[in-house]
């Protein structure tokens, strides 16, 4: 903390001791609100350092957990209104620079330092990805990336998503953007190392859990995918309902296919033969 948000915290609790009323229940007050004095000037004073965009997400998120254990202390209303006035606009400030991230991630040349102006930028799109307790690891092979300085290879990211260009590789530059990451990332610990022929980007892990996929898109997709299953269904009713997927996503001859065995099975019906599959 510097001298200035020393004495700023000071004014705020002598604002706080003076203008309470005497007694016990103004006594109170008066330390509740010197506690949230405390809790918004710190989060003032977390932005007076410069940090990127997603230090101070993370910051803001700490401020607004600091706030919520101050509210559930407060057993007066009005102080809880108050600070819950200053948690509605912490919220929306996290909103906004979300926003502003996600925005940053899809243009990432415009917030990364001298690209090219001579190359012209490819996408990446091939990449491979694994994981460890601690870290999700994406590869992207680029051949001759090693030779180029280190400065030449710059990594953004944010706690849902990264962006790594690659500037005057062969004459072009490569990017990659990858949004909506599957679990929150540790901004400051995720780095990128460069290995021969090779990039990777090594996103620090929240938590130790185990990832099912690298976006939330991709378990999405994944989810929507996988059949349904009811304990108590009729068997038959399944069968039904995997042909008629199947009918509806076959090809031409996959579709008379089963339309020819749907005719026939139903004939033998009629005709009191068991049906054969």
């Amino acid at each position: 903390m510097d001298i200035r948000g020393f004495f700023h915290r000071k004014k705020l609790r002598t604002c706080c001791w003076t203008w309470c009323p005497f007694g016990t229940s103004g006594l109170r007050f008066a330390f509740l609100m010197v506690l949230a004095a405390d809790c918004l000037v710190t989060a003032g004073l977390f932005h007076t350092v410069k940090m990127d965009i997603g230090e101070q997400i993370i910051e803001l998120e700490s401020d607004l957990r600091e706030i919520k254990c101050v509210i559930e202390k407060c057993e007066r209303k009005r102080v809880r209104d108050v600070l819950a006035q200053e948690q509605k606009k912490i919220r929306e400030e996290i909103a906004g620079k979300r926003q502003e991230a996600e925005k940053r991630a899809a243009t990432p040349a415009a917030g990364m330092s001298g690209a090219s102006n001579k190359a012209y930028t490819v996408k990446i799109n091939n990449y491979g990805w694994d994981q460890s307790d601690n870290f999700v690891k994406i590869y992207i092979t680029l051949k001759g990336v090693h030779k180029l300085a280190p400065e030449n290879v710059e990594t953004s990211f944010t706690e849902r998503s990264f962006v790594l260009l690659v500037k005057d590789l062969d004459g072009k530059n490569h990017q990659m953007t990858i949004n909506n990451l599957l679990c929150p990332i540790n901004v400051t610990e995720s780095c990128r190392k460069i290995k021969t022929d090779m990039v990777l980007v090594m996103c620090k892990k929240k938590t130790q859990k185990r990832w099912e996929c690298l976006t939330q898109v991709e378990k999405q997709t994944k989810d929507k995918e996988k059949p349904s299953y009811d304990e108590n269904a009729d068997p038959g009713e399944g069968l039904m309902n995997m042909l008629k997927k199947i009918y509806s996503e076959g090809d031409d001859e996959m579709k008379r296919t089963i339309s020819k065995a749907w005719t026939e099975s139903q004939e033998k019906k009629l005709k009191g033969e068991v049906m054969d599959f």
